[in-house]
């Protein structure tokens, strides 16, 4: 078997269907269209510890909270889990657009 069949690929040249796939238009938008990568950047970071910090205040505040008081227990434990989701959901988009910034820098 030689290697060269249409299954196999050159680690050493990298896989150019899928590099033209992401370099070739596909639509109307602009020649020079560039991606938000900055603004998500900065988006992530603002909100990643902001949500971080209420997730922890609403499970405190839950811990605490006693019957009959308002707003009951449920209520803050659905606000911690809405808190927590949308902390992880900040810090995954923050290691991806870091993790896409990084290969744009060194030019992959």
């Amino acid at each position: 078997m030689s290697g060269d069949g249409p299954g196999r690929q050159d680690p050493a040249r990298g896989d150019r269907r899928a590099a033209d796939r992401r370099s070739r238009r596909s639509g109307t938008e602009p020649v020079t269209a560039r991606s938000a990568l900055g603004l998500r950047l900065l988006l992530s970071a603002v909100f990643l510890p902001v949500f971080v910090a209420l997730t922890v205040l609403f499970a405190l505040w839950a811990a605490d909270a006693g019957p009959g008081e308002s707003p009951d227990r449920g209520m803050l434990v659905a606000f911690t889990v809405v808190c927590a989701l949308v902390a992880l959901l900040a810090a995954v988009d923050l290691l991806v657009v870091l993790r896409r910034r990084g290969r744009a820098r060194h030019g992959a």
